[in-house]
């Protein structure tokens, strides 16, 4: 199947750079794949966030056909790794629409953002109203980690890993939250990113229940390596920065666990050689044209590319492309890394299997150019038994006019989930 020209051309609009910071602190990413191995484990997790955990209301809002509440809670994973979270996102805040009426019991779903979906009128307007008219269910909007006051800044690759493992957490805070509210039956879904950390919040609950993830796959990977976002990933930095700081190579592969991972190691030699003529250049003063070219001459204009590189600077005086000479491998080798990083804190096989993969309905564009599932293992192999409805078209189109099938596929799984678990409640 191929790809949507939509979504090639849509991407080619947005002109924003993704991860402009780089790969975040190695003690970041360490502390945070570490923490990976305890959340990817439901039997570890029983006990993190407390059934009690504290959920405060501080608005309420009448509309026509619904009632409108906000409220707030601290994020769980400001307790468990303490100072992760920048220091607004330590607050989660979430909005939740619930009927005037209810048609049949008092079900809710939990909806995650996508990428770029701050605040809550998106998600409310598309999914939350609507599905109160068609329904009588209730829609629990959360708020994105870093999307706080309409402001995303995901400046590094682990601010995502980030935010995923505040997203499982937060989740099972609210739904531990709807249980002690009477709520009934409860469920998960998000379209994009949203569909991906809705999964991976799942996989995290001791329970059954109905997951509706939306446009999204088994992993991110292939998002950020051969999907039309990659095109918009700040290479030139992450290469920059994985061939500098030896600690990506030596300390953080060692914690990627997940099976088939292969990162290619820049040499010792070739590193040395980088922080070399990196010092080197340093102490040139005022960056001297002539002692450039004698340097030049020096190193037989072999490696001279690489300080060139480093540098900023060519023979001349002029400044190029940091990128110009040692891309060509580097860039391999931060796919490479990119792809090992984002399999392991995202890809549904380093996670436990939700506990009832029957209530699993995704829902997928065949033409997806921003998920691309070629290469990657299928949802269906990693839980056997999900439901897979595949849409016409691509990313988004389907988002743009496919909200009536997502939102189909949510009154099915809640449908299957009654009459399988009447009395679960």
């Amino acid at each position: 199947m191929g790809v949507s020209r939509l979504d090639v051309f849509y991407r080619r609009l947005l002109l924003t750079k993704l991860f402009i910071g780089g790969w975040g602190k190695p003690e970041d990413l360490k502390r945070i794949f570490e923490f990976r191995k305890i959340i990817g484990d439901r039997e570890k997790c029983k006990s993190l966030v407390p059934k009690d955990y504290p959920v405060y209301i501080n608005k309420t809002e009448e509309l026509a056909d619904c009632h409108v509440q906000e409220g707030f809670f601290i994020s769980p994973l400001e307790h468990l790794v303490p100072g992760i979270l920048p220091q607004e996102a330590i607050k989660a805040r979430f909005q939740f629409i619930v009927p005037k009426r209810w048609q049949k019991n008092r079900p809710v779903c939990i909806h995650l953002a996508g990428t770029g979906d701050h605040f809550f009128w998106r998600r409310r307007t598309l999914m939350a109203r609507p599905m109160i008219k068609e329904a009588g269910m209730a829609s629990l909007l959360l708020e994105n980690p870093y999307y706080i006051l309409l402001r995303s800044s995901l400046k590094n690759v682990s601010d995502l890993f980030v935010m995923g493992g505040a997203l499982i957490l937060e989740s099972t805070v609210l739904l531990r939250w709807l249980e002690r509210e009477g709520y009934w039956p409860l469920g998960m879904t998000g379209i994009s990113m949203g569909g991906y950390m809705a999964s991976l919040a799942v996989t995290n609950w001791p329970k059954p229940i109905p997951l509706i993830p939306c446009l999204s796959w088994s992993t991110a990977s292939s998002v950020f390596t051969t999907g039309v976002l990659s095109k918009a990933v700040n290479w030139t930095q992450l290469e920059k920065q994985y061939a500098i700081n030896s600690r990506y190579e030596e300390e953080i592969i060692k914690l990627l666990e997940y099976c088939g991972v292969c990162v290619p190691a820049v040499s010792q030699e070739y590193r040395i050689l980088l922080k070399l003529l990196s010092q080197l250049y340093d102490l040139i003063p005022n960056k001297n044209v002539s002692i450039l070219r004698d340097i030049n001459q020096f190193l037989h204009g072999h490696f001279f590319c690489l300080l060139r590189a480093l540098s900023g600077y060519n023979t001349h005086g002029r400044k190029t492309d940091p990128a110009e000479c040692c891309r060509p491998s580097l860039h391999k080798e931060s796919i490479s890394f990119m792809k090992g990083v984002m399999d392991e804190c995202t890809h549904m096989a380093n996670f436990s299997v939700p506990v009832d993969t029957s209530l699993i309905i995704v829902v997928q564009a065949k033409e997806d150019a921003y998920v691309p599932r070629t290469g990657v293992v299928s949802l269906q192999e990693i839980w056997p038994g999900c439901e897979v409805r595949y849409l016409k078209g691509g990313h988004i189109s389907a988002y743009l006019f496919k909200q009536n099938i997502f939102r189909q596929a949510i009154y099915d799984a809640f449908d299957r989930f009654c009459v399988k678990y009447p009395d679960l409640h």
